[in-house]
């Protein structure tokens, strides 16, 4: 057995997710890398990965030792270079998760500059705003709003963003509008499935002093540029962070609610596994956001 090969094929069939995704991405068939598997297991004595009819995922062995062959990989292929005379390099596909709404609204434009400063990384984008597992998705990073996830990843903030709390015009001529943030008990308010605080909002005025309510109404979705769409049709209040926001309050179809009282502001973060040894597209494309939050953030917040 070439161990070095069967470490590669096993770390491709972590962050893949199965057999026939690994052997795509390797270019050997789903025999092959069943075996390299299967060799590997035979020769540790220990089972690495959960198999299932619908998914696959490592065991706690297997992780570890994904782990590790990680860094061992990585070691070696830096070493190689070395020997080779060549620099290490940016480069291969890069597999992120971002929230849905920070994406499409805030992060294109940056990740299409990425592409250009970076011609040798294929991004390979996942959107969503639940908080997915490295090791199912075979990420390499994630970008997070608010809650990082397991106490066990590296999160590198790179900038803020700002919760307002907003309606359509015709919605508080109908209701009336809040005087005070415990006036939002009364009224229909949208919620966020991921919300780190579920559905108490928690306000602070110029003053210093603190107000927390806890909200309901018609409707709890897990993306928040429903929720705004929604509310912007009339249907009642929306708190959500100020990039989702913006376009319709600069529209006229929002207003804010209660703009005398602030929102605790949301950090953003790019986040990894916690590796000793970093690959250089998750070094490239973590210094790159950093760099890019803090030109662009005037406009961006």
């Amino acid at each position: 057995m070439d161990r070095f090969e069967a470490m590669r094929v096993f770390c491709s069939v972590v962050e893949a997710g199965s057999f026939v995704a690994a052997a795509e991405r390797t270019g050997l068939s789903t025999t092959a890398v069943s075996r390299f598997v299967a060799q590997l297991e035979t020769h540790l004595n220990v089972r690495l990965l959960n198999r299932t009819t619908r998914r696959m995922s490592p065991t706690e062995e297997g992780f570890a030792y994904f782990e590790r062959c990680t860094q061992l990989l990585a070691d070696l292929e830096e070493a190689e270079a070395g020997v080779a005379g060549e620099a290490r390099r940016p480069r291969g596909r890069l597999r992120l998760t971002a929230p849905i709404a920070l994406a499409t609204l805030r992060l294109a434009p940056a990740f299409a500059e990425f592409g250009q400063a970076y011609p040798e990384i294929t991004l390979d984008i996942v959107l969503s705003d639940n908080v997915a597992d490295f090791a199912e998705e075979g990420l390499d990073l994630a970008i997070r709003v608010g809650r990082v996830g397991s106490d066990n990843l590296v999160a590198r903030h790179i900038g803020d963003t700002a919760l307002f709390v907003a309606a359509a015009p015709e919605y508080l001529a109908r209701a009336g509008e809040p005087a005070h943030p415990g006036d939002l008990s009364r009224h229909a308010c949208f919620t966020y499935s991921y919300a780190a605080s579920g559905n108490q909002w928690h306000f602070e005025n110029a003053d210093g002093k603190t107000a927390e309510v806890r909200v309901g109404g018609p409707v709890n979705a897990n993306n928040g540029m429903l929720l705004a769409e929604m509310a912007a049709a009339g249907a009642g209040i929306v708190q959500a962070p100020c990039f989702v926001l913006a376009p319709l309050l600069a529209a006229g179809r929002l207003v804010r609610v209660l703009p005398e009282w602030t929102l605790r502001r949301l950090p953003i973060h790019v986040v990894y596994p916690t590796r000793r040894h970093l690959s250089a597209k998750v070094q490239a494309m973590t210094a790159f956001l950093t760099r890019w939050y803090a030109q662009h953030a005037a406009t961006v917040a």
